[in-house]
């Protein structure tokens, strides 16, 4: 009678600290796709180039990649609940700063510290998880990690569109209302216990681990989970180095995790998260619905990280991978012929939208004219414009002239984004934290989180400019390419870790 209930109270517990150490993760989205509301605003205050607005989004990911590097060695040292302390801290600093700068390069060193913490958040929480977690619920409470990243997306867009109409610089209240939810956090970890599994093999303290196990899974299950952890010590090396993760039997794993690590980022996700009001404009879409359709982005990808938490200890982690990575490719090809199939019309009613009476007095040369992409658009407006209206004029007026099936563009991107959130992104996270030798985890995670990271500054670095020079179809194209090979990579490198122990898989994949 007594074995369901206290059954169903350890998993209560674990999923409640779980919970805790996974709202890094909402800080992380939230900072991620904030970012997106704010864009024009401090386009505007810190006068920004298309390439420093590329840089001031994409510069969080530099300090990504410290924290990255940094985070997993201290992990490591002091212990997974520390790390994350600090980078609540650097969550909260960043906040206020960011949202106070005045310059434009204290506004980006603000940015590059919310960046530390968001590489830590990210490879942290999900290492903590993995070692507290019975192995049949490991892949749904890591996966909670991906929910709180997509919660606070879907939140951050909430928050600009609500503010967006504040007098004044609204775009200060976007990024400074999330120092609140990153005290909030801080002080929550101080409910969550150590790792056990750290405190076995790094302070061999196996009596508060046993009691942190028996509140898990009872006596019985901590008993077998310290005999694994044990026994796993007693076959380990001691800790590892970089130049061994490129050597011998660990090159299948880095393989695995490198090429993981690039797809997650290289087709085009955090674009879409950092730029989505944007390409929705690009689209022909007012101010106003593009913001709408950007709340409506975050919504899909939350609805569908719930499916994938459903899905990820029963379907797996590979079959959700094929699923998805092959959805990607449809939806970014989708993209892709929207953007081909619109064209450019120069009438009354699109010229009457730009503002500049000299820029609309020269474009009316083109007028009744009709151009079947950007290319043809932007040869033609060329001789008509200087230089720096030549620049406004495609970063700024070319939406007014679209003609497109923007219904298709947005469900190419709800489907982009749906797919994403039942695969690369919630899938990548729970294999990084299954995969590598313990002796060896925390260095590995960091190197990987930090090549992830420098894929992700690439894209978003970039994105503004392939927008302006190369034009959307382009863009969508090149992705829906890049989302193709992540199919083929999946199908022939990724294992299946469904269901086994930390040290089965690390057994399964050395041998």
């Amino acid at each position: 009678m007594n074995e369901p209930k206290f059954a169903f109270m350890n998993k209560s517990y674990t999923l409640f600290i779980s919970f805790i150490v996974a709202l890094g993760g909402f800080l992380l989205g939230f900072d991620s796709a904030v970012i997106s509301g704010a864009i024009s605003g401090i386009r505007t205050y810190f006068e920004m180039s298309d390439w420093e607005l590329g840089f001031s989004v994409g510069c969080v990911i530099f300090g990504a990649m410290a924290g990255n590097i940094v985070a997993g060695p201290m992990s490591d040292r002091f212990g997974r609940k520390n790390v994350l302390l600090f980078t609540a801290i650097l969550f909260t600093i960043s906040a206020i700063w960011s949202a106070t700068a005045t310059t434009y390069v204290t506004f980006v060193i603000a940015r590059i510290i919310g960046g530390v913490g968001i590489g830590g958040a990210i490879l942290i929480a999900p290492i903590y998880i993995a070692e507290i977690a019975p192995p049949k619920l490991r892949g749904s409470l890591v996966s909670l990690n991906q929910l709180n990243i997509v919660i606070g997306i879907s939140v951050a867009y909430f928050s600009n569109y609500f503010l967006k109409d504040l007098e004044g610089e609204s775009w200060r209240w976007m990024l400074g209302v999330e120092a609140i939810p990153a005290f909030l956090y801080f002080i929550a970890l101080f409910a969550v216990p150590r790792s056990p599994r750290w405190l076995i093999q790094r302070l061999n303290l196996v009596e508060i681990a046993r009691k942190i196990l028996i509140r898990i899974g009872g006596k019985e299950y901590a008993q077998i989970t310290i005999d694994e952890i044990q026994r796993g010590i007693a076959k380990k090396k001691p800790a590892g180095t970089v130049r061994e993760l490129f050597t011998g039997k660990m090159s299948t794993i880095m393989i695995i995790a490198f090429g993981i690590a690039f797809f997650q980022q290289i087709t085009g996700i955090n674009a879409i998260f950092y730029y989505a009001p944007t390409i929705f404009e690009q689209a022909g879409g007012s101010t106003d619905s593009s913001f709408l359709q950007a709340i409506v982005v975050g919504l899909t990808n939350l609805l569908f990280t719930l499916v994938a938490i459903r899905l990820i200890d029963k379907l797996g982690r590979k079959p959700l991978l094929i699923i998805g990575t092959a959805a990607m490719t449809i939806a970014l090809s989708m993209a892709t012929l929207a953007f081909n199939n619109a064209t450019y019309d120069v009438n009354e009613m699109t010229l009457s939208k730009i503002e500049n009476k000299e820029m609309r007095a020269a474009l009316s040369a083109l007028e009744g004219q009709s151009f079947s992409s950007q290319k043809e658009i932007f040869t033609a407006v060329s001789p008509l414009l200087n230089e720096d209206e030549l620049f406004s004029f495609k970063r700024n007026e070319i939406k007014n002239f679209i003609s497109i099936n923007a219904t298709l563009v947005l469900i190419a991107i709800l489907l982009y984004v749906a797919a994403f959130a039942i695969s690369l992104g919630p899938v990548m996270w729970t294999l990084l934290s299954e995969i590598f030798p313990g002796h060896i985890k925390g260095i590995a995670i960091s190197v990987v989180g930090f090549f992830n990271s420098l894929v992700s500054y690439t894209v978003t670095q970039f994105f503004p400019w392939e927008l302006t020079n190369l034009g959307p179809t382009l863009t969508f194209a090149i992705y829906a390419v890049l989302a193709l090979l992540s199919l083929v990579f999946v199908n022939r490198y990724v294992i299946e870790t469904k269901g086994k122990s930390l040290e089965q898989v690390e057994e399964l994949l050395i041998n």
